[in-house]
């Protein structure tokens, strides 16, 4: 498939400009948004910039290519880096990334008792939206620190990828909600002796969420609120601060998606959404795009000729199908052969009895026929992408040929870089 010119991403540019600091890969699941930040990463690097990758995939393949045996909670030096830029990977770990905020924000004793709290320990490790904003959290510490020129972000493989974007104001509702202004007003009125001083209707509440969720759940999780209450305004401000860095220039957003009509349509939601929240988009990258070396002989031209091959195949039957000939037509120098007697054709076709110029006809009209169903392949996917660049003819592309295998090292990354960048050097750009 060929792009206009005139909507290609131009990659390189993006990652050399020192005013780019943030890119966030987002996308469906299983389009490649881990690959693709990987190996936005390693070029970024190779191209003379001090980079970190944060993954938040669980299938630990990023750690696999850049050849390290774990990702953590801490940056790791990616080895084998050419040129003169750095690369560092890490992998979020969602409750070590809380359990730090907590030990930041609170006295020792405090975040003991928050530490040690069962409605906080189910909280960090399996909340609805944790995990997106312990993203943004991890995003914004790294940002903050100032040790790199370019961080770029893999986004949660949620059921919406920009469920990273919705996790502050989620959390922000949580906090703010009923139920949790509810469960802190006896602690901010004395703890048990405060009780005294609630109205009859906060009783009846409270016996009422008792019920509801048990005395014990009830009791951890004002305990739990009594201990935060001081840190849930920083939580907040942390999380606005976070989604206007997401906002600025120096951020850009790339939409991962594959040439598959299910994939394009979120993407497409997803252009529109960064769109509504004025977040800067860089562009698309189309993933695992197929092509051919012989797209000028069409999928019909290909079909029509392995069809000839077969017909003419037929017609010009020799050695072990002269029974069938004769069974049509004798020869008068051959005795009558009945068509029951006749020898059955093998069904084997690469039987003994083709001659090589059989064997090579059946083969070539197979060929011909997977060429077919290739440039078929082809012509879907232009159409599926020329849907989507007529609905948003704005948003730059950039094409990734498919690999014939798994991205599984540095070599497979770089491959994936050049192809991002259309570089015709196999070598990449160091």
């Amino acid at each position: 498939m060929t792009l206009d010119p005139g909507l290609a991403l131009d990659v390189d540019s993006l990652l050399d400009d020192p005013k780019t600091r943030i890119v966030v890969c987002c996308g469906s699941g299983g389009v490649g948004k881990t690959t693709t930040a990987a190996a936005l990463g390693l070029r970024a690097a190779e191209r003379g910039r001090k980079v970190v990758v944060l993954t938040i995939d669980p299938a630990r393949r990023l750690a696999q290519s850049m050849g390290i045996d774990s990702l953590d909670n801490v940056p790791r030096e990616v080895k084998g880096i050419t040129g003169d830029g750095e690369l560092h990977a890490m992998m979020l770990d969602m409750k070590r990334t809380f359990d730090e905020i907590v030990e930041a924000h609170a006295d020792q004793e405090r975040a003991r008792a928050i530490l040690n709290n069962p409605f906080y320990q189910s909280l960090s490790a399996g909340f609805a939206g944790t995990q997106e904003y312990m993203a943004m959290e991890k995003l914004g510490q790294l940002r903050s620190r100032d040790e790199w020129d370019l961080i770029v972000v893999d986004t949660p493989p949620s059921r919406s990828a920009l469920d990273f974007l919705d996790a502050p104001k989620r959390l922000g509702s949580f906090l703010d909600g009923k139920l949790i202004r509810l469960l802190m007003a006896p602690a901010k009125v004395g703890g048990r002796a405060g009780m005294k001083f609630l109205n009859v209707g906060m009783s009846m509440m409270t016996g009422a969420l008792g019920k509801l969720l048990g005395g014990q759940l009830l009791r951890d999780v004002q305990t739990f609120v009594a201990a935060m209450d001081t840190m849930f305004g920083g939580f907040r401000t942390r999380a606005d601060a976070t989604y206007r860095l997401l906002q600025a220039p120096g951020t850009a957003f790339l939409v991962v998606a594959s040439p598959e009509r299910d994939a394009l349509r979120e993407a497409a939601y997803f252009v529109e959404r960064l769109a509504a929240d004025k977040m800067p988009l860089a562009g698309l990258v189309l993933n695992r795009v197929h092509g051919s070396g012989a797209a000028q002989l069409s999928a019909e031209r290909a079909l029509a000729a392995a069809e000839n091959l077969e017909e003419s195949r037929i017609v010009d039957q020799e050695g072990g199908k002269v029974g069938v000939r004769n069974s049509l037509g004798n020869s008068p120098d051959t005795p009558e052969t009945s068509a029951s007697e006749a020898p059955s054709t093998p069904e084997d076709p690469h039987s003994p009895e083709d001659s090589p110029e059989d064997q090579l006809t059946q083969l070539t009209a197979g060929l011909l026929r997977l060429h077919a169903e290739r440039m078929r392949l082809l012509a879907r996917e232009q159409r599926t992408r020329d849907r989507f660049t007529a609905l948003h003819p704005e948003v730059a592309v950039a094409e990734v040929a498919a690999l014939p295998g798994d991205v599984h090292d540095l070599a497979g990354l770089r491959a994936i870089g050049d192809r991002l960048a259309a570089d015709d050097d196999p070598a990449g750009a160091a």
